[in-house]
């Protein structure tokens, strides 16, 4: 079972009022492109999905050079892996949860520092991603799948240039789920907050699952990262938009 790079809250992101001005052609793109080959992925039958996985998925003991793939298994580099398993997930919650992450704060990230700098941000958050969660078990031979480690990221810079932004959130309450209006720092300060405690807790856990230690890593690249790619202009802690439009 693949290590999926998953967004799995206790608070689902529906939209934000933070409005953009340039159009986000490249987030669209990253999307479009992660939901084709999902849909590539779901044609190919069981054992050549799983094939599919592995020859494009990061493998942390190949990245490393502790193992091999099988010839017949090799499509990419090692490294050229980092960035391929960015494209597949493992299932269509998997998918669905990370696009639409991607969807709600990507936009205003690449709007912050244009379309070619989030290119190279956000490709940077992914492969910071996926070696975070290799360097904690360097040995693995379970291939590690999905967006997630970018989009992470993404979530770490939004926190820092728009912790007042409001999102709205479903909160899952079984039969009598809550719609809210919820600051930013609130949203992703408790799924960071998640990730480490859970990361803690999946020390020591062998097999697939949820690559905690990737959300971690990427998300405090984009904290880190974010400084230099955003236009000079940009501030960080920006006050809600004066013209932000509120939900009922």
């Amino acid at each position: 079972m693949p290590a999926e790079l998953a967004q799995r809250d206790s608070m689902i992101p529906l939209r934000d009022d933070n409005p953009t001005e340039i159009k986000p052609v490249m987030t669209i793109a990253f999307l479009v492109a992660c939901v084709v080959v999902f849909l590539n992925q779901v044609t190919l039958g069981q054992q050549s999905g799983q094939a599919f996985v592995y020859q494009y998925g990061a493998i942390p003991a190949v990245v490393f050079g502790y193992a091999e793939l099988p010839a017949e298994l090799v499509a990419v580099s090692p490294y050229g892996s980092l960035v391929t398993s960015m494209f597949l997930h493992g299932g269509w919650m998997h998918l669905i949860g990370n696009m639409l992450y991607l969807w709600i704060f990507g936009n205003n990230i690449e709007d912050v520092m244009g379309h070619g700098k989030f290119i190279v941000f956000y490709f940077l958050c992914g492969i910071i991603a996926a070696l975070s969660h290799a360097a904690v078990d360097p040995a693995s031979t379970v291939p590690m799948v999905g967006a997630s480690g970018a989009i992470s990221g993404i979530l770490g810079a939004y926190l820092l240039l728009y912790p007042r932004a409001q999102v709205l959130v479903l909160i899952p309450l079984g039969f009598f789920s809550q719609m809210l209006h919820v600051p930013a720092s609130i949203v992703l300060g408790l799924w960071f907050v998640m990730q480490v405690l859970s990361g803690g807790m999946s020390l020591g856990t062998e097999g697939g699952g949820v690559a905690f230690f990737a959300h971690i890593g990427g998300f405090l690249a984009g904290v880190l990262l974010i400084g230099f790619f955003k236009h000079p202009h940009v501030k960080f802690f920006n006050p809600p938009h004066p013209h932000a439009r509120y939900w009922d």
